[in-house]
């Protein structure tokens, strides 16, 4: 027997049956997204989409009545096999190589379409910003609200059963309301006497009862008690983001999409996860500069490269209007990794003294040419932080030449940790 809920929400959406299914095959739409995520372009990632699931564990839930015992069955026409015999798999869905879908009679794969909202729910759900809310937390304006004991008055939805009852049932008490098997033992006892004089008496007796019932509610709206709440001041962590990009000239088209796409996730992934959460965008060549977001991810820039100035430009920002004891400071730098020769000592030491010491994360992401193996090079500036991963400073280092690889290392980046930041591989 199949039980299956057909309710529709509003419009017709059937919203709970969808929240359901993507609970129970969470495992497997996380995979597809990110399957899908690899092959999509940025604003495709904004506006949802259809995604591929295998059939292997989607089927609905289903109740079956329990058979005790031995049951012996006899299934007539068979000439193959005889009591004993191993039943090899037959091809298909549970056999032998999966067909993709629209392959052969087969079908093991089926299309469900995530809205945009769902699609972004199960992309985000497994990252973070590490070691949030490790400073000093500070008052802000958010406010939540505490329960403050009871009130005379209030909202409906917030009465108190529990108290109103109490004080409902001492009230009654106080005031000697009858009690109903008083009056019923009091109405039997009329019906039973024969003396009419007494019965008379009885009858006196328990008019006075029930006008004295009618009198003395069982609920009085003097009884009922609202639970109160008042609005505390909420302590929360604040925290920002520097998004720091170079683009100097040295850095190509082709680099600098692949920086801009690593900034688009990152500055979707937090204005979505955290509303507390300010972004800082600074870009530079021989000079930096804080610009808006349209033109950290629009405006045309050139020039040469001097990593320091964007270093300190954050450095300038911090002290003036982020101060290290009240704010969790975050970090992600984009580059291909060239800098001046003579800049690299200035960099160093901004980073190892004043940057890296006041950051929760520093991640890096150097971009290269698509095609080109990047992996193997070492430049300027990925050889200069990986000096500093041996002195456990809160460093992550990447590289990626492929728009594909840039959902996959993203992911890397901000994953869910437990314990200590991972330096770079």
């Amino acid at each position: 027997m199949h039980i299956v809920d057909r309710r529709l929400n509003p419009r017709g959406k059937s919203l709970e049956n969808r929240q359901r299914f993507l609970r129970r095959a969470k495992n497997a739409v996380q995979q597809a997204v990110r399957r899908s995520l690899q092959e999509r372009n940025i604003r495709d990632v904004l506006d949802g989409g259809e995604i591929s699931l295998p059939i292997d564990g989607m089927s609905e839930p289903n109740f079956r009545r329990g058979a005790g015992g031995i049951t012996d069955h006899i299934l007539p026409g068979n000439r193959a096999f005889v009591e004993g015999d191993i039943i090899p798999r037959p091809p298909g869905r549970n056999g032998g190589k999966p067909k993709d879908a629209g392959e052969g009679d087969g079908e093991d794969s089926f299309r469900f379409v995530l809205t945009r909202e769902e699609f972004l729910d199960v992309f985000l759900d497994d990252l973070e910003l590490p070691d949030l809310a490790k400073r000093r937390l500070s008052e802000t304006e958010e406010e939540s609200p505490i329960r403050a004991g009871y009130s005379v008055s209030g909202s409906p939805a917030n009465i108190s059963v529990g108290r109103t009852t109490r004080l409902a049932m001492m009230r009654r008490v106080a005031l000697r309301r009858p009690k109903p098997e008083t009056i019923e033992a009091l109405t039997k006892e009329i019906e039973e006497t024969e003396d009419e004089e007494r019965r008379a008496g009885l009858q006196a007796e328990l008019l006075a009862l029930r006008d004295r019932v009618r009198r003395i509610p069982y609920i009085d709206p003097l009884d009922v008690r609202y639970r109160r709440f008042e609005t505390q001041p909420k302590p929360v962590a604040k925290a920002v983001m520097f998004c720091l990009m170079d683009v100097s000239g040295s850095m190509s088209e082709h680099m600098k999409d692949l920086a801009k796409r690593f900034y688009v996730l990152l500055y979707l992934f937090l204005s979505r996860r955290y509303k507390k959460v300010e972004i800082v965008f600074i870009r530079h060549t021989d000079r930096a500069e804080e610009v808006d977001e349209e033109t950290f991810f629009h405006g045309p820039a050139t020039g040469g490269t001097l990593v320091s100035s964007a270093l300190a430009a954050m450095r300038s920002i911090v002290a003036a209007r982020f101060d290290p004891t009240e704010w969790n400071i975050y970090a992600a730098q984009a580059s291909d990794g060239d800098n001046a020769y003579s800049d690299g000592a200035t960099t160093e030491q901004l980073l190892r003294q004043e940057i890296l010491p006041s950051c929760q994360y520093f991640a890096y992401l150097e971009v290269g040419e698509d095609g080109s193996d990047h992996n193997l090079s070492r430049s300027p500036l990925w050889m200069l932080y990986a000096g500093l991963k041996s002195d456990l400073l809160p460093l992550s280092m990447r590289k990626v030449c492929r728009r594909g690889d840039i959902f996959p290392v993203f992911h890397d980046l901000f994953k869910k940790r437990e314990g200590k930041v991972e330096t770079a591989p």
